[in-house]
């Protein structure tokens, strides 16, 4: 008996042993990647969590917080998460739907009646999914309010500007749906919903340093918060500094570490502030009028309910991101989770987070045959001369399980003209208005093409086409005059 025990126990000792030299190889892997990355994308500062099956199995700081004062980050150091800050608005608006409060359905007329009539039809997923075709309330030059910073006249001139399509017919992102979330949530939850997520999500899961930081981004003094920089266009670092206004701050404006934000995705996925059919939800990509889902590119095709998706047969995923410098990726089908805090507007860990997280699912690997669907279609397309490109298209999203997207579809037309193929160009242009009849866009870049090649009447065609979507397209009237001139 003794002797079996002893096999018992060093058997034990033996798997204990093999796990901590597995996690420590993964670990020093990671490392070499993270530091490698930092160096490529001049990072100065960044923080780093993955949680697997539950479980935190990597925490590490790298880097400086502070450049001016040699400050390194730590474990405790605090980073502005900016649009990050919409995945707790998500989780809140789904909290008040497990409470019978409303329904995604719901038209937010029902809930904001004194909001604009012609406003009232917008379903709150619109709203979560930057589909609403609502004004935008910021002017477009990094997080200035369009009336002079003025939240007050900001909130009212918004309110008197047109559509910009018609809703649900494409995705632009935009900050006037997660002020009006805002509202939606101070309303029902009857207390303000910065006070409504820090008590349902950050004080219930356990995440003090993230609710001491509060929602207030820069503005206030923050103990051990990371300083944000930006890159000049000159290559200088810059420090970064910008306010958000209360109004928005549903949209951004929270602070936190990666090891709060790995303990928050346990706590979603272990039911802990949400039961398994709302999570469900959470993550479930807006389907547009379509039948096609879209979002920043073809890797993140979808908007959810705050969360981008990550739309793909093989290691789906969900993500929030935040100014380009902070991602939180989640890997439902493979129990795996990645977040990733850093200091630089413009890191974009959104690139690279699948590359770490190959380094924990093997068959993720390039060299192990995986491969990115877009740079597969450019390559089939171009292999069959850009002939029958609907067709390779509809097999490569169907055997990929991914949406393409417009932006990027538009780019590739652009890559093409720059290599002077004007027919492979046209071929990509057509092919993106067939896939996104409701964006101007599309018709706009056909028509430019057919302009410069001078075949006047498809150019025509074509920008009269951007007229039918939206009559008070200037540059669409002014195209069209150019070519009538040149066509005569």
């Amino acid at each position: 008996m003794k002797f079996r025990k002893l096999k018992i126990f060093s058997a034990i000792i033996f798997m204990f042993t093999n796990n901590l030299m597995a996690t420590a190889g993964y670990a020093d892997e990671t490392d070499d990647l993270i530091k490698k990355i930092m160096i490529e994308r001049s990072i100065p500062g960044l923080q780093l969590a993955i949680v697997k099956n539950g479980k935190i199995i990597k925490s590490q700081a790298y880097g400086q917080s502070n450049i001016q004062h040699s400050v390194k980050v730590t474990e405790e150091t605090l980073f502005p998460i900016n649009s990050m800050t919409k995945l707790f608005v998500g989780v809140a608006v789904m909290q008040l739907v497990e409470l019978n409060k409303l329904t995604l359905e719901d038209e937010i007329g029902k809930h904001l009646p004194e909001l604009p009539s012609s406003w009232h039809h917008i379903k709150i997923k619109q709203l979560f999914a930057h589909t609403s075709g609502l004004p935008n309330i910021l002017s477009g030059r990094h997080v200035d309010l369009i009336a002079s910073n003025d939240p007050d006249a900001a909130w009212q001139k918004v309110q008197t500007k047109p559509f910009k399509f018609r809703s649900n017919s494409q995705f632009q992102y935009n900050q006037t749906g997660y002020v009006i979330l805002g509202k939606l949530i101070n309303k029902l939850a009857n207390q303000s919903f910065t006070d409504f997520i820090i008590e349902y999500q950050l004080v219930k899961i356990g995440m003090p340093l993230t609710k001491q930081a509060g929602f207030a981004y820069l503005e206030d003094v923050i103990t051990n918060q990371a300083n944000q920089y930006r890159f000049r266009q000159n290559g200088k670092l810059r420090n970064e500094f910008a306010e958000f206004a209360p109004l928005m701050r549903a949209a951004a404006g929270m602070s936190a570490n990666a090891n709060e934000l790995a303990k928050y995705t346990i706590a979603l996925q272990s039911g802990a502030i949400l039961n398994e059919s709302s999570l469900n939800d959470l993550w479930d990509p807006i389907v547009l009028n379509n039948g096609r889902t879209a979002g920043f590119s073809s890797f993140e095709n979808g908007y959810a309910i705050g969360w981008q998706v990550e739309n793909r047969k093989a290691h789906r995923g969900v993500s929030a991101s935040g100014a380009n410098a902070n991602t939180l990726m989640v890997y439902p089908d493979d129990d795996l989770s990645i977040i990733i805090l850093t200091n630089l507007l413009g890191a974009l860990p959104i690139q690279f987070v699948d590359e770490i997280a190959s380094i924990y699912i093997p068959d993720m690997k390039k060299e192990n045959g995986w491969q990115v669907p877009f740079e597969v279609l450019k390559a089939e397309a171009a292999n069959n001369a850009f002939e029958n490109i609907v067709q390779i298209t509809s097999k490569i999203e169907a055997q990929f399980g991914v949406f393409f997207n417009v932006g990027e579809i538009n780019h590739w037309g652009y890559e093409l003209i720059n290599q002077k193929n004007y027919e492979g160009a046209l071929a990509v242009f057509t092919l993106n208005t067939i896939l996104n009849p409701d964006v101007t866009n599309t018709f706009d870049s056909l028509g430019e093409t057919y302009f410069a090649m001078k075949q006047y009447k498809n150019a025509l065609v074509n920008y009269e086409k951007v007229l039918d979507l939206d009559p008070s397209n200037r540059w669409a009237n002014k195209q069209i005059k150019a070519i009538n001139q040149a066509y005569k």
